[in-house]
């Protein structure tokens, strides 16, 4: 008698094992799907966020290029006669590099480099764009370069930063993009 009951005991035993075998495959097969879920969805969320920071950069872009041509006539004196938003140039050996703005003059080239937030490294690049431009630009070589780095609003370091290397620094103001340089600020030409 002992025998069978523990024979029965063990059979309850291996069934409530199956279960639990069961459902533990069941659980971890959930926990596979949810994991699965949360993937899709942190891609879609990121593709969003991407989205949404291409967006915002296009939107201050869009406020910033109907203000250069008063900003360049404002601050240089110089009537625009050319003035190109999202400048995209390919060479023969297939790079490709865009610029935010172009504003052409008689004597100059207004370059300009928008950012939603600007910081130091993005004026340290801007030197860089600089000289892409000559390169992409050649049409353009014999004329100097003004550099304008427009923002939505920026911080006073960076803005003495800009003008330390010679940019004219745009934020937004009371027309929309307004100059933020010191009164008598003569930017650099390139």
């Amino acid at each position: 008698d002992e025998m069978r009951e523990f024979k029965d005991e063990m059979r309850e035993f291996k069934d409530e094992m199956r279960e639990f075998k069961d459902e533990m495959r069941a659980f971890k097969d959930e926990m596979r799907e949810f994991k699965e879920e949360n993937r899709r969805q942190t891609r879609a969320m990121n593709r969003q966020w991407g989205d949404l920071a291409n967006k915002l950069g296009t939107l201050v872009e869009d406020l910033v290029y109907p203000s250069l041509p008063r900003i360049v006539a404002e601050t240089l004196g110089r009537e625009v006669i050319r003035c190109v938003p999202r400048l995209k140039q390919r060479l023969p050996d297939g790079r490709v590099k865009e610029f935010d703005a172009v504003a052409v003059t008689a004597d100059l080239v207004g370059l300009n480099s928008t950012k939603a937030t600007l910081i130091s490294a993005d004026v340290d690049r801007f030197v860089a764009d600089i000289a892409a431009f000559r390169e992409f630009l050649p049409e353009y070589g014999t004329l100097p370069v003004v550099g304008i780095l427009a923002t939505l609003a920026v911080d006073e370091s960076v803005l003495n930063y800009a003008e330390k290397v010679g940019f004219l620094v745009l934020a937004v103001g009371d027309e929309v993009m307004e100059v933020k340089n010191r009164p008598g600020f003569e930017p650099k030409r390139w």
